[in-house]
């Protein structure tokens, strides 16, 4: 899938404080429980790269990327160490379940932040266990927690499991305007 496929956006989560992102890296969530009493989500950090590179390449396939672990821990680990993203990791004991990462942005209109929910990945043998669900629930009370007035995310068209999932945890599919993307890359 090109990375200038137009596709589904949806927002969430409207909160009503307004604070800068100074706080980005702040632990607001320290252990958050999934459906399953076994699965825990907690933000991710450096230590945290063997259990999110292997999840994070599967992702990149899934988009029809090659797989290249190297250049994924390297970009994660610089998102990490410039804290320019937040990552949230799902865990049942030692094994990790799953991940989202979120961008924080601003909406020039609102004069506000927000944040992208830009990657969400479930391993397949832990699908159906309430992991996706527990994930976006914790992009919500990150989002709330930091004063963000919305989360947004774009997903393929063809990717009904992940609307429906959206869908069910309150996200609205955006009707009012026409996304559009410029690759810079030749």
């Amino acid at each position: 899938m090109s990375d200038l496929t137009p596709a589904v956006i949806l927002v969430a989560g409207q909160a009503v404080q307004q604070l800068s992102f100074s706080n980005i890296g702040a632990d607001v969530h320290n252990e958050l429980p999934a459906e399953s009493s076994s699965v825990r989500v907690r933000r991710a950090s450096l230590a945290d790269l063997d259990l999110l590179v292997p999840m994070f390449d599967q992702y990149r396939q899934f988009y029809d990327r090659d797989s290249s672990p190297a250049a994924v821990r390297t970009f994660l680990a610089e998102r990490l160490k410039k804290g320019d993203s937040v990552l949230f990791l799902a865990q049942d004991g030692e094994e990790a379940l799953g991940f989202t990462q979120l961008y924080p942005s601003f909406s020039s209109v609102s004069m506000a932040p927000t944040f992208i929910l830009n990657d969400l990945f479930v391993a397949e043998n832990a699908r159906r266990r309430g992991v996706g669900k527990a994930l976006i629930d914790a992009a919500i009370r990150h989002g709330k927690a930091t004063g963000a007035i919305r989360l947004g995310l774009s997903t393929a068209k063809a990717n009904e499991t992940a609307q429906t999932l959206y869908q069910e945890t309150g996200w609205v599919r955006e009707e009012a305007f026409v996304a559009y993307n410029l690759g810079l890359l030749d």
